[in-house]
């Protein structure tokens, strides 16, 4: 973000200016009469002493502030109106703290009485922003204090089963799989995905790692697609929670906020959200429960592909992709096989299928 033309005169003549007056009080204890002339006159002591520093700081200070004035623009664009008004409760709060410590300080000796009073008055307001910052949220909710919602303006209309808004996970958009859900109909909420989500498939994307490039560049791929094929399904929203650190924490103190579900295949976000009460839809667990439910003494035909660990057996796979292990199947490496279940585990893998050849040996095909 640019910062705007006026603010950087603003900090010219005000820094100009402060640089001067400081230099002025500077030059009465510079002792004039023993400098040579025309240097050993008062006025001329003190109008050198005014007009370089604010020179300099009128050259200088766009240079050495733009950046941190970027930045705090950039802070303040983000934040919300709620956050702001607390962050100033927590500066006045820290300066009336340093306040009534400002008396007692003040009977100190020399220096201190003249320096600690400023300094607590500094070092109090930054840690009344910061804690305000963090846990604005908490003090609103102890003093009852209702916080408006963030939530984007169709949202405020309601939360039906129709309307919710789904939030969207890095892992899932890099998985891909969400616009094949997509594209069946099954999703009837609103796919949501906030900024810092997007910037973070965007980081992805451009990764020095090859595999993890390719990855982040399917997961914008899949965002493209979801806005062409259901562009009234997805929406992608300019918003940001400054206290939090990770997109994680984002995700799901976002969640909590807009009481809405978030869909992942992180199992680590999947644990978290679910301790702090937050929905989950993961697509792991979906496909998981989408899979063939076969029983056992059930009668399929299988492609043993590859052998198993244990000795004599041979391993093919459903169409689903559920794993197939079948007793005394080694035999019939790269063969189709009628086999006849004997037992479904299910592992946190996925789930996974024990038979055995059929007893009817006419039914195996070569």
């Amino acid at each position: 973000m640019r910062v705007p033309s006026s603010l950087i005169l603003f900090l010219r003549v005000a820094g100009s200016i402060l640089f001067a007056l400081t230099g002025w009080y500077i030059a009465d204890f510079v002792p004039y009469t023993t400098l040579p002339d025309p240097l050993n006159n008062t006025i001329v002591v003190h109008l050198a002493l005014a007009l370089v520093p604010g020179i300099v700081a009128f050259l200088l200070l766009p240079a050495l502030l733009s950046r941190p004035v970027n930045t705090f623009i950039e802070q303040v664009s983000r934040a919300s109106g709620v956050q702001i008004i607390a962050d100033f409760m927590g500066f006045a709060t820290g300066l009336l703290i340093a306040a009534l410590l400002a008396f007692p300080l003040a009977l100190l000796p020399d220096p201190f009485r003249q320096v600690l009073p400023l300094l607590c008055a500094v070092v109090f307001a930054y840690i009344g922003v910061v804690v305000m910052n963090v846990r604005y949220r908490e003090f609103f909710t102890i003093l009852n204090i209702r916080i408006p919602s963030s939530k984007p303006d169709e949202v405020e209309a309601g939360s039906t089963a129709g309307n919710q808004h789904i939030l969207l996970d890095t892992s899932v958009i890099i998985d891909g799989r969400i616009a094949d859900i997509v594209a069946t109909g099954f999703v009837r909420g609103k796919l949501t995905v906030p900024r810092f989500v997007l910037s973070e498939v965007q980081r992805v994307a451009d990764s020095p790692d090859s595999l993890r490039r390719a990855r982040g560049r399917r997961g914008l791929e899949v965002l493209k697609r979801l806005q062409r094929e259901a562009p009234n399904l997805i929406t992608i929203v300019d918003i940001d929670l400054t206290p939090a650190r990770d997109v994680d924490e984002k995700l799901v103190l976002l969640a909590k906020e807009w009481q809405c579900p978030v869909m992942t295949n992180d199992f680590n976000l999947n644990k978290v959200a679910t301790l702090q009460g937050v929905a989950v839809l993961n697509i792991n667990e979906l496909a998981n429960a989408v899979k063939s439910v076969l029983l056992p003494g059930e009668t399929l035909a299988i492609r043993i592909i590859q052998e198993g660990k244990e000795s004599g057996q041979g391993v093919g796979y459903l169409d689903d992709g559920t794993m197939v292990v079948v007793e005394d199947g080694r035999d019939w490496l790269n063969q189709n096989v009628s086999v006849t279940v004997t037992k479904v585990l299910q592992t946190s893998a996925g789930r996974m299928i024990f038979a055995r050849p059929a007893s009817d040996r006419s039914a195996i095909n070569g």
